[in-house]
């Protein structure tokens, strides 16, 4: 059932008096033809005249829950208010909102194919406060997909089925990525499994090479029609598409009977450039397409969650857009300007400084993080303890190794080590030069959740924080499953004070 407000706005359409100047992607799709029948974003509205819930948070201290609007109809969201809800505690995304009116929400991804890691089989939540931007100025909040993140709705009003035309948008992190399968955004299967070749039509943004790939080394936009990651029409290479390099990035999949497109543009400036326009894959199932009409954000069809990417924005179209409409919502987006914005908060530690981190739990005030050999634990250190030990507890501030808005901490006594996490446990290792190292020794610090110095969160898995349990360090969330992520004395536990070095 359509809202009143869905109502009134396409009204409004209709009657021509949405002034150009003021549409938003959904009008200019409607006025294209091809309306959205699910609109999602955790940045701003997609619709001029929109002023509801763009999205929902809950906070770790009650498990109570807020809805984020935009600061005015047709705006930026409020990140004023989420982050007044959030302070002094973790917050996680539960909820994104459909804009449109059918009701398309995505909320936390059920079991499927392949389980996710809580205890259900559900997939993770992302951190609300992971992927900080701004939109001319002003701060908004994106969504973080790390491995094991994903949001879904198997239950969706509006959404093309079988050889049904559509089309769909999403402006994600360019620099965000891995190899995994699969970050999707677009339309899959209603029971969370693989039921065939052609059973979906999704947004891919990645370097997978098991099917298709592009020119280069990657990421690459392709399209996940299951089974099967294309950007041409075939699994094979499409050297017209290219790697893409761009911070934020405008992804375009769009579908009719014997006939799909992928598009794509830097989001930040510029127009969209055709990657691929043509026939359907040759291979078997796919043509006449089987889509189901169900929509997944960060995973696959069938749950496969081992992915990561950032999404801002994104939209699914009833109907086959036109490239002009397509190109007139690219200059919306570019109007938008999406721009970066500082991913710590809190007392500032100092590229190049020496330091310390002391335990703020009463139990353990004491105690400061320290290594022996690759094991990091808390270990009481004082003035008179013998040089090793206060070399072990000493740490040079260096520019986060994937990311110069973070830092990295390497090791005073065992140069070229560094602070990292595997498997969410807090390791001393060399640094190998890979990819995955340098998001897994990157961390960024905010203000300590207990009020006192520094919370140190993970880059990589901005739910996740230095903690010391049981005199061990781990990367926690506020109630996870683990062991170490049990929420009682979680804030005093991930609070450190930065004091200078032993050594």
């Amino acid at each position: 059932m359509f809202s009143r407000q869905s109502l009134q706005r396409a009204c409004i359409l209709a009657l021509g008096l949405v002034a150009t100047s003021a549409a938003a992607p959904c009008d200019i799709f409607a006025s294209g033809g091809t309306p959205c029948v699910a609109a999602h974003s955790t940045t701003r509205a997609l619709f001029s005249a929109f002023n509801g819930a763009l999205y929902q948070v809950k906070r770790g201290s009650d498990g109570a829950t807020t809805n984020i609007a935009p600061l005015s109809a047709g705006g930026v969201a409020n990140a004023a208010a989420q982050d007044s809800f959030c302070s002094g505690t973790t917050c996680l995304i539960t909820t994104i909102f459909d804009q449109s009116g059918r009701g398309n929400h995505l909320t936390q991804a059920p079991a499927g194919g392949f389980n996710g890691p809580e205890s259900n089989g559900a997939d993770n939540l992302a951190s609300a406060t992971g992927a900080p931007v701004t939109l001319n100025g002003q701060k908004a909040y994106g969504v973080f997909i790390s491995p094991g993140t994903g949001y879904r709705n198997n239950a969706v009003s509006g959404i093309a089925t079988g050889d049904a035309a559509e089309g769909m948008y999403a402006v994600l992190d360019g620099t965000h990525f891995n190899g995994a399968c699969c970050f999707d955004y677009g339309n899959a299967e209603t029971n969370s499994r693989d039921t065939g070749n052609g059973h979906m039509e999704a947004i891919y943004f990645g370097t997978s090479t098991t099917w298709g790939t592009g020119s280069g080394s990657g990421p690459w936009l392709m399209a996940d029609l299951e089974n099967g990651l294309f950007s041409g029409n075939t699994t094979g290479n499409n050297p017209s598409d290219p790697t893409i390099t761009n911070r934020f990035f405008t992804a375009i999949v769009k579908g009719q009977p014997n006939h799909w497109a992928l598009r794509g543009a830097n989001a930040a400036s510029g127009s969209l450039s055709t990657f691929y326009s043509g026939v359907r894959p040759t291979a078997s199932g796919y043509n006449p397409m089987k889509k189901e009409g169900a929509i997944i954000l960060g995973i696959g069809g069938d749950n496969s969650n081992g992915a990561q990417g950032t999404f801002y924005e994104g939209v699914m179209t009833s109907g086959f857009p036109s490239d002009a409409t397509e190109n007139s919502v690219q200059a919306n987006i570019v109007a938008a300007k999406y721009a970066t914005t500082s991913l710590v908060s809190g007392p500032a530690i100092s590229v190049g400084s020496s330091v310390s981190l002391r335990a703020t739990t009463a139990c353990c005030t004491t105690r400061f993080l320290a290594h022996s050999g690759t094991a990091v634990a808390t270990q009481v250190v004082t003035s008179s303890s013998n040089s090793t030990l206060k070399q072990q507890a000493s740490w040079t501030v260096v520019s986060g190794l994937a990311n110069g808005g973070c830092i990295s901490f390497q090791s005073k006594d065992t140069p070229g080590s560094f602070l990292r996490h595997n498997n969410f446990v807090l390791l001393l290792n060399a640094n190998d030069g890979s990819k995955q190292f340098k998001e897994d020794a990157t961390f960024c610090p905010q203000a300590g959740l207990n009020g006192q110095g520094n919370s140190i969160r993970s880059f990589n898995y901005p739910t996740r924080y230095f903690r010391h349990f049981d005199n061990n360090l781990d990367i926690a969330s506020n109630g996870g499953v683990h062991t170490f992520d049990a929420a009682a004395s979680f804030n005093d536990d991930v609070s450190w004070v930065v004091t200078s070095s032993f050594a």
